[in-house]
């Protein structure tokens, strides 16, 4: 029997009216803004009314270190909320919404997989409600402001090979990630260098799902560095004018997304950072709203732990108060025989001795986890191609930590294969074991905040900068932005610089190549290797397989 896609898996789900799953939740229908019957958002006013009573639990899953194809955070994430209503518990799940950039290029949407999705699954993939056109919408109208302002009299005396703004579209395109504009003549503007980023990369998004509320996100616009005048003085969007129409763009957007899995359990779903130069988390809205809605929260961060889950601790929860509870850590018998130096063509075949050497990119997560004083539980997001014998070998190898590592069969069997699962994390979560710190104080120093990361999770030496990256280091301290956490940037398949060098390596040295101000998100990108904020389409696109059917249903988007 052929296996279903997890489009075909989705669309069979029975998918309850959007009020029903609010009523769960205490959400009355006159709160609910609807988009269809199986998706709305919740208003901006009822959320205010929620107060500030007693949080739920807070629950982070991340990843050992991935392959390219991810190793089932979401899913994982997904069949653990289904699992903790399953054995009789409130909880709720919250996610990043998905970019149209990977599900039209290789990687995949965002709703899970199997039988742990969210529904409706191609809606969620595709346009949604809207929050990613209004963000691109509001990126691209400071871009077109600052191209006007420059053309008229330019009393900002913005200095045109300075402008550090670009402009967005929510597609993996790579003939835009240079362009010229203004060309044509006087009457098309100003003639200089620009370029595009995918609509994820841009600062608005950071900047969207760190805000706390509108007046957050106002102020927060109003900081954006835009680009330096000829003195070489930054310029910022609140001297342009441009942040109280960014608002108005954003409203409606800013309130969360509520939508369900393919069990009936609540989901909210908002914004979606890049997980490289900015912190890769939902809002921090989302993130508070179920927390005073459920007892339990569910959430994820992007690519491993080494990125993901560090900016989850030392940006989203440093900025928004937040205190986790209990940390799952997914990983793969695939990941991790990679890991031990399998090729990925034979990832499918039993190998014992590479998985126990890769298992050593497990314990350095492990270990790394443990420094935010927050227990761990390792979640075995099982493939059929699996032995026993090696699900085995990573039980063995975490309890040497004394970390409890849970075969989980979500992907196939829902909410049903991860009770295990859900039953460990409500006695991390209920035993108070959390004790939870930031790897490093505010008070220390840029260059010091990025030493600590390198050395502490990717067991770096130290870090390495030519003489023009250590001034801009030392002009952004004196400029006041010493204050700010580190969001570092880096392959996501390495804890080096180096994609290739696998398993868990140590005393290497981390070269920065550039650092970037977000000054509306107020953090300070730190650049190592090469970073694409514009990806390219693969060979064979995934967009060549996907079609309306002559029933009006898509088809083909995975």
């Amino acid at each position: 029997m052929a296996v279903k896609s997890d489009i075909e898996i989705a669309q069979s789900a029975e998918v309850k009216p959007i009020q029903e799953i609010a009523e769960k939740l205490g959400v009355p229908a006159d709160a609910l803004i609807p988009y269809g019957n199986d998706k709305a958002k919740i208003s901006g006013d009822f959320i205010n009314s929620l107060g500030n009573g007693d949080d739920g639990k807070l629950i982070l899953v991340t990843a050992v270190s991935p392959t390219p194809a991810g190793e089932g955070k979401t899913t994982t994430t997904v069949g653990l909320g289904d699992a903790l209503n399953k054995i009789g518990k409130n909880a709720i799940i919250c996610l990043r919404e998905p970019s149209l950039g990977p599900c039209f290029g290789m990687k995949g949407g965002a709703a899970g997989g199997g039988y742990a999705q969210v529904v409706p699954m191609a809606d969620i993939n595709l346009h949604f409600t809207g929050d990613f056109h209004a963000i691109g919408a509001a990126n691209n109208l400071l871009a077109a402001l600052i191209d006007n302002h420059m053309h008229w009299e330019n009393q900002l005396n913005i200095d045109p090979r300075r402008v550090t703004w670009r402009r967005v579209v929510d597609m993996n395109d790579r003939a835009l990630r240079s362009v010229t504009s203004g060309l044509g003549g006087y009457h098309n503007g100003v003639v200089r260098e620009a370029g595009f980023d995918i609509t994820v990369a841009s600062e608005i998004m950071a900047i969207f799902c760190l805000a706390t509320d509108l007046k957050d996100l106002e102020a927060r616009l109003g900081k954006i560095v835009l680009g330096y005048t000829r003195q070489n003085e930054p310029v910022t969007v609140k001297e342009l004018g441009a942040d109280g129409a960014m608002t108005a763009l954003l409203r409606d957007a800013f309130q969360p997304n509520l939508v369900q899995t393919m069990e009936n359990n609540p989901a909210l779903m908002h914004g979606g950072p890049f997980a490289n130069i900015a912190h890769g988390c939902n809002s921090v809205v989302a993130t508070r709203t179920g927390l005073k809605m459920s007892d339990y929260v569910i959430t994820e961060a992007g690519f491993g732990a080494d990125l993901g889950a560090e900016k989850f601790f030392n940006i989203k929860c440093r900025k928004a108060g937040l205190r986790p509870d209990a940390v799952v850590l997914v990983a793969t018998i695939k990941a991790l025989k990679m890991q031990g130096g399998v090729a990925k063509t034979n990832l499918g075949e039993e190998n014992i001795e590479a998985l126990k050497v890769g298992c050593k990119n497990l314990e350095r997560h492990i270990r790394n986890l443990g420094k935010f004083g927050v227990p761990v539980i390792v979640a075995i997001n099982r493939y059929t191609a699996d032995t026993d014998a090696e699900v085995d070998v990573v039980r063995e190898y975490s309890s040497k930590y004394g970390v409890k590592a849970i075969d989980c069969t979500h992907w196939a069997d829902g909410g049903a294969g991860a009770t295990a699962l859900a039953e460990h994390v409500v006695e991390l979560c209920d035993s108070g074991a959390a004790q939870f710190r930031t790897l490093y104080d505010d008070d220390l120093s840029l260059w010091q905040k990025t030493a600590t990361i390198a050395k502490e999770m990717y067991g770096a030496e130290d870090i390495i900068a030519d003489k023009k990256v250590r001034d801009e280091f030392a002009r952004l301290q004196r400029e006041g932005r010493g204050m700010y956490p580190i969001c570092m940037a880096k392959t996501q398949y390495s804890f080096s610089t180096d994609p290739n060098l696998l398993g868990a390596p140590s005393g290497h040295h981390v070269k920065i190549r550039e650092i970037r101000l977000s000054a509306g998100a107020e953090f300070i990108v730190v650049v190592c290797g090469a970073i694409m904020t514009m990806p390219g389409l693969p060979r064979v696109p995934a967009a060549n397989a996907i079609r309306v059917n002559d029933e009006g249903r898509i088809e083909g988007l995975f």
